[in-house]
């Protein structure tokens, strides 16, 4: 639907055209393509120093690139202005992706092996073409959107295995394990983050695979069992770069779903980081992983220093609370790192609010508070939101839906790829300044190359200057439309 009067949208072609800007054309929608295929790439008729895609709120583009010449001068004029400045530098970027679920593995492996190795590629691939999604995270085990609930030690009810002879992957060798092994033969580099979102049963004060927590006298067992997984991915060729040691920690609701409180989690930490060093394993230990409403969590966990020399840092989801909260952990413990580890889009889904929102809390807004990831739940689902457990959750939108031979790329898609096809591993956060509704950040690539991404939070066209170097170049955004500049 065209979100614009007619007369609006005229004047605001006229505006663009001005500037040199073409984000008013109607492009097609690769929604409407069943088949998997890169986001369009049109060329500008004269070369650019500035490359330019678009998402707008009504659709007319889909992270698309413009086809417009932009050029830094030394033109004045009064509209607002985001200074990009490399001489500020501030945390360093480990990727944009998201959580591949059990049920993101089940569906796409259902695909013919063609079209999944199309969206892999499309996905994945690091070069100019496709969108380059540079992070994973895995559930360790089960999550709420997995076909059924299973850990990697199942045992019948009254009987327990301390030494985890039973210890096995088994459960994954069917979707998970051949899914994750195309996508690094796609992209070998990318990071992989693993969550459990419960230990074994026999491992808890209930014995059951919802709520309850983890009995201390089952630590070891439990710090095994990481050591265990990690060692056993690595054995299939997949590298674990990070874990967390409890989704949500402070949720018994999900199903499966385990409750550990900060002083537990600070408990077990003595326990596993001492067994993966042990065991040599290099894997990152990040504390917390739940909502930005409780710093106090991640920051009690760092406050024990016998636990702090084994966290790498603290991991949110923003549920609760607000994104400023990753500044608070991050100004505690500066030499502690902070990512973004979840969150999802409910269906049917809003665009316009779904977009914006998520752009400016996540893409922007988790960025400029220190995170050096961003990670949207969840990668893919059918038409229904399926797969899940009893209990799990029904209207959870992925990035993309895949059913009835078709791929259906959703709001998620869009968001991530803002960032993840330009802001490469190892890009570096510079500063910028925000000039009133222009909500934007910048990086620096590896190969030296600025990349800002702005958002315009107003409910009106708004024209602006990006300046760099004392020269400046002119762009104009529509109200909840967001685009990345590259130069």
């Amino acid at each position: 639907m065209n979100l614009f009067p007619l007369k609006s949208r005229l004047l605001g072609c006229s505006l663009l055209a001005l500037l040199l800007v073409s984000g008013c054309q109607k492009k097609e929608n690769p929604n409407s393509n069943p088949q998997p295929t890169p986001p369009a790439t049109p060329t500008a008729s004269v070369p650019s120093q500035v490359a330019f895609w678009l998402t707008n709120p009504d659709k007319s583009a889909l992270f698309t690139k413009q086809k417009v010449s932009l050029y830094f001068a030394t033109s004045v004029n009064q509209d607002p202005t985001i200074v990009v400045d490399t001489t500020q530098t501030y945390q360093t970027i480990d990727g944009f992706g998201y959580t591949l679920t059990g049920g993101s593995a089940y569906v796409m492996h259902q695909m013919s092996a063609p079209d999944r190795a199309a969206l892999i590629k499309e996905l994945f691939a690091a070069d100019s073409t496709w969108l380059g999604v540079s992070y994973l995270r895995i559930s360790i085990g089960a999550s709420d959107l997995s076909d059924r609930v299973f850990t990697y030690d199942d045992l019948p009810s009254g009987n327990t295995d301390p030494n985890l002879e039973q210890f096995s992957l088994a459960p994954e060798t069917t979707d998970l394990l051949p899914v994750l092994k195309e996508i690094l033969a796609i992209n070998p580099a990318i990071k992989i983050l693993g969550s459990p979102w419960t230990a074994p049963s026999w491992m808890k004060t209930n014995g059951s695979p919802k709520g309850g927590s983890l009995k201390p006298e089952y630590y070891a067992s439990y710090a095994k069992y990481f050591v265990k997984y990690i060692q056993a991915m690595k054995a299939q060729g997949i590298r674990i770069d990070a874990v967390t040691l409890q989704n949500e920690p402070l949720n018994p609701d999900n199903n499966p779903s385990m409750v550990m409180s900060a002083p537990e989690q600070a408990a077990f930490i003595k326990v596993v980081g001492p067994a993966l060093q042990a065991a040599g394993l290099d894997t990152k230990i990040i504390a917390y992983d739940h909502n930005a409403d409780k710093p106090d969590y991640p920051i009690t966990v760092l406050n024990d220093a016998d636990a702090r020399q084994y966290v790498d840092g603290s991991a949110f989801h923003l549920y609760g609370g607000n994104i400023s909260a990753l500044t608070q952990v991050h100004g505690a413990f500066p030499s502690k790192n902070v990512y973004f580890t979840e969150q999802w889009v409910g269906a049917p889904s809003n665009f316009v609010g779904d977009f914006s929102w998520h752009v400016n809390n996540l893409i922007i807004g988790a960025t400029r508070n220190w995170s050096r990831n961003v990670l949207e739940w969840n990668l893919a689902a059918d038409p229904s939101n399926s797969p899940h457990t009893t209990g799990g959750c029904t209207t959870c939108l992925p990035a993309v839906t895949i059913g009835n031979g078709s791929v259906t790329r959703n709001v998620a898609y869009y968001i991530i790829a803002h960032a993840s096809k330009f802001v490469r591993p190892g890009s570096v956060r510079i500063a910028t300044n925000v000039p009133g509704n222009l909500q934007n950040v910048a990086f620096k690539t590896p190969t030296g190359k600025k990349v800002l991404i702005v958002l315009n939070t107003g409910n009106t066209m708004q024209s602006f200057n990006i300046q760099y170097r004392g020269k400046v170049v002119s762009s104009a955004l529509y109200g909840s439309a967001a685009g990345t500049y590259i130069w």
